[in-house]
């Protein structure tokens, strides 16, 4: 359960420090007072999505810290403990918002995505907003109200990857069906395109060796005429290079008799004069070997040129041409195979559709079954909320065709008879703006018996109820939060006066900027508060004793 909420610095709130404990608590104050904003801020907290405007003024960010006790939330540990997030007994969630928009989260003091911070929170809490009972209009949401209560998680979840596996073939089933009515013409490209490609000599292809060959042969006789000057310079003519060398070489011997210090010189030179007389004789047969080729220089440039409009055509670079000829071959191999995999995803297609319709079946058998112990339960409810002639009824009808369906095959439409001999409607065509709040609240209370949610909170969800109905409301609200953390704001007296704990909202004026703050009624106070509500700005000794009993009763009833 939530043990302790934290804010700083957001909205109207400076900073806020506020320990819950179990059980139910109310949280009531004026109009305007801020009861909102700590809605705000447990939404944020919970990974909702954040903005700069729940900064307060003049302040940097904004930060909220939430701490729960883990001893009622076994589905929360498991998933602390499977991401390696665990701490014990406690959580820890931490939310800051900058003064830029963006936010970063923090579980157990370890950032994590807001993804993550998520899917731990839908295992913490659970808020029922003011209009829920607008939500509940929608068909999906009476959907998931009803498999909810029915438990139908692991069917619905078994049905729904049939379905997508189903969805799966059943595509690639119709493409290479609608692919087949052209394969001869494709396959006759395919062909045509790898025929192209193989008169490259694909398994001993180079492009940087042809490219280097063929300029070799387009630049021969400009290679032969300047090796052989090269030769001529270094080695062959009278003043070659060797023959310099060898003359330095004879006088600075001479010279060394009288001058040692000559000798390695005359060592360097002599070096120097072997090193360019084997390198000019190497030059000397590399250009013997050398042989003009022009059929071989046609070939290169029409290879070349072949290279260079089949990349240009299928938009690759050189080196590329082989992995394309594979995929090609690759796509003409899949082609050739494609009626053997057309039987085979029939097939497989019917299988999954067969599964799909079973499991579908027990879906919708389940459906059946638990929406008749639902609307059971929710017409004793609404009954009991003052609509004493009114029946719930949940429909279930199967879909126009049978083709699978994400969430089954099945519509379901919450249906109500407010008064007798009337035939049961859709909700939205009946009831009024009160009937509706009651039997949502009745549809939030019912379905909330079986949850594991440690933490529940409603958002003024008795809105439009007043007198006895309220009073039955917080009693309700108050059995609920026997093995639950409970929290509801309310503007009711009759709701706030069934709650173990009251906690009120005020406003401060005392600075420039207003600020919230919620504090803990004691007994006194919270006979102040109540008679408040009750009796508005003039409260009388009445309203105060009246105040008195209904806490006295509220007590009393436990």
């Amino acid at each position: 359960m939530l043990t302790n909420l934290n804010i700083i610095d957001l909205a109207v709130v400076k900073s806020l420090d506020l320990d819950l404990d179990k059980g139910m608590s109310v949280l009531t104050g004026e109009t305007g007072a801020g009861k909102s904003i700590l809605l705000t801020a447990l939404g944020l907290a919970l990974g909702d999505r954040a903005d700069s405007g729940y900064v307060r003024p003049h302040c940097k960010r904004a930060e909220i810290n939430l701490e729960f006790a883990l001893a009622d939330a076994p589905k929360a540990q498991q998933w602390l403990e499977d991401n390696e997030l665990d701490n014990g007994q406690h959580c820890m969630i931490r939310r800051v918002v900058n003064q830029d928009g963006r936010s970063k989260a923090y579980i157990n003091n370890r950032p994590v995505t807001l993804q993550a911070l998520q899917e731990l929170s839908e295992k913490l809490v659970e808020i029922h907003g003011q209009h829920a009972h607008l939500t509940l209009l929608n068909s999906e949401e009476q959907r998931r109200l009803l498999d909810a209560f029915a438990k139908n998680q692991p069917l619905l979840d078994k049905v729904n990857a049939c379905y997508r596996q189903w969805l799966q073939t059943s595509k690639e089933l119709a493409g290479l069906i609608k692919a087949s009515a052209d394969q001869s013409e494709r396959e006759e490209l395919l062909r045509y395109q790898l025929e192209e490609l193989q008169q490259l000599d694909l398994a001993n292809f180079s492009y940087a060796a042809l490219s280097e060959e063929h300029g070799k042969q387009a630049n021969l006789e400009q290679i032969l005429t300047a090796g052989q000057a090269q030769v001529d310079s270094l080695y062959e003519h009278d003043l070659s290079v060797c023959s310099i060398l060898s003359d330095s070489i004879r006088v600075l011997t001479d010279l060394a008799r009288f001058t040692p210090e000559l000798d390695e010189i005359c060592t360097l030179l002599s070096e120097a004069r072997i090193q360019t007389e084997e390198s000019a004789l190497q030059l000397r047969r590399f250009l013997e070997s050398q042989e003009a080729d022009p059929l071989r220089l046609t070939a290169l440039e029409s290879q070349l040129a072949i290279i260079q409009d089949l990349c240009r055509k299928h938009h690759v670079l050189p080196d590329e041409l082989p992995t394309l000829a594979g995929k090609l071959q690759s796509e003409l191999d899949g082609l050739a195979h494609s009626s053997e995999r057309i039987d085979a995803l029939t097939v497989s297609a019917a299988q999954l559709l067969a599964e799909y319709r079973q499991l579908a079946g027990q879906l919708s058998d389940q459906r059946h079954e638990s929406g008749m112990k639902l609307q059971q339960q929710i017409s004793v409810m609404i009954k009991e909320l003052g609509m004493p002639q009114g029946e719930f009824l949940v429909a279930l009808s199967a879909f126009d065709n049978d083709t699978p369906k994400l969430n089954g095959n099945d519509k379901i439409e919450f249906l109500v008879s407010a008064n007798p001999g009337l035939p049961p409607k859709p909700l939205a065509k009946v009831a009024s703006g009160g009937e509706l709040s009651r039997i949502s609240l009745a549809i939030q209370v019912t379905t909330s018996n079986d949850k594991t949610t440690p933490t529940m909170i409603f958002d003024e969800v008795d809105s439009g109820i007043g007198g006895g109905i309220a009073e039955i409301v917080g009693q309700k609200l108050r059995a609920l939060s026997h093995n639950r953390q409970v929290l509801c704001v309310t503007h009711l007296p009759q709701v706030a006066a069934q709650a173990h704990w009251h906690l009120y909202v005020e406003k401060n004026h005392q600075t420039d900027i207003t600020s919230s703050n919620v504090r803990l009624l004691a007994n006194e106070e919270r006979v102040e508060e109540i008679a408040r509500m009750l009796g508005g700005v003039n409260i009388t000794a009445n309203t105060l004793a009246h105040a008195q009993e209904m806490l006295s009763q509220a007590v009393a009833d436990v």
